[in-house]
């Protein structure tokens, strides 16, 4: 089934400044070669400042880039989710793996956003999980609440809580994590999210649960909000995440993906999360159960409790 198809928009900035529109194009969406990118503006799917381009206009700063990319079939995705709570101001729910929070990375229609308004249609995602990362997500129902969680995500005042599968056996029962983070250049991607020196700052703090020969499963407490945050400060310990195609050790991007960055493969959690309520201030306690692949892993490998 063909989605509506979607208009990516972006506003050319300086340091692009005097780049053919062809090469601009390759350099913004590299998933495209520049033939790709000629054949789409041979299609009239580009407009400069409203008009349609031909790829060799010289971009500069200021301009107006929109790429009109006639509707395509996506790739399946799970289309339940579990409510966990809701009542006026708020709705919680629970992600399953392979389902994105958001559009993008090739999904509009098969997103939890569009499931979660073709129900509620006032709700807007707080913030969002990676689509193979399972768990809690939160919208808020009214502007009110939007605004009140937006203001204190970040802060001492939202407790969240996620369980994670990591590589290699942890020497420390406890880690406190502090590795900047920031966008690294990758030579397939363009750039990517990774631990950077001069970064911005990030706190997580991860607590064994339990270890097998070979892993090692986290409790993890973010105190801040970077992208991919957890999986980026573990492997930054020396811990990747278990089939992590995107991160290794060091906090790094692989080199040679083994797949999309989008891709799943591994366990990430969003197991509890805790607030007050934006509206009524009453303590709002959440949790998603784990998934039954944590117990899987577990019984499979025979894991031993931290301490």
């Amino acid at each position: 089934m063909l989605n509506r198809g979607y208009a990516y928009t972006s506003i050319i900035s300086s340091k692009y400044q005097g780049q053919s529109l062809v090469s601009h194009l390759a350099s913004l969406y590299p998933h495209s070669s520049r033939q790709a990118w000629l054949e789409k503006l041979d299609n009239g799917e580009v407009t400069l400042d409203g008009n349609t381009a031909t790829g060799s206009e010289v971009v500069t700063s200021g301009q107006t880039l929109v790429w009109n990319r006639p509707p395509w079939i996506e790739p399946s995705a799970p289309q339940q989710f579990e409510v966990l709570f809701e009542d006026p101001h708020l709705l919680a729910v629970n992600k399953p793996s392979g389902l994105a929070t958001l559009p993008g990375g090739g999904f509009m229609e098969n997103t939890l956003l569009r499931l979660v308004q073709s129900r509620t249609p006032s709700a807007n995602p707080v913030h969002r999980l990676g689509r193979a990362t399972t768990g809690i997500v939160l919208f808020a129902k009214t502007p009110q609440a939007a605004s009140h969680l937006f203001a204190h995500w970040n802060t001492s005042r939202v407790q969240k809580i996620y369980r994670a599968l990591a590589q290699n056996v942890a020497r420390q029962d406890d880690y406190e994590i502090l590795t900047p983070i920031g966008l690294v250049p990758h030579p397939l991607i363009g750039s990517v999210w990774a631990a950077k020196p001069g970064g911005k700052a990030s706190k997580s703090v991860a607590l064994v649960i339990s270890r097998t020969a070979s892993t090692t499963t986290f409790e993890v407490s973010l105190n801040s909000g970077r992208p991919h945050q957890i999986r980026i400060h573990l492997s930054s310990i020396g811990h990747p995440l278990v089939g992590d195609p995107l991160y290794g050790p060091g906090g790094q991007p692989l080199e040679d993906l083994p797949g999309l960055p989008g891709d799943g493969g591994y366990l990430l959690h969003a197991h509890f999360l805790n607030f007050h309520h934006p509206l009524t201030g009453e303590r709002i306690e959440l949790e998603a159960a784990l998934p039954p692949e944590f117990s899987l892993h577990a019984a499979a490998h025979g894991s031993n409790q931290a301490g």
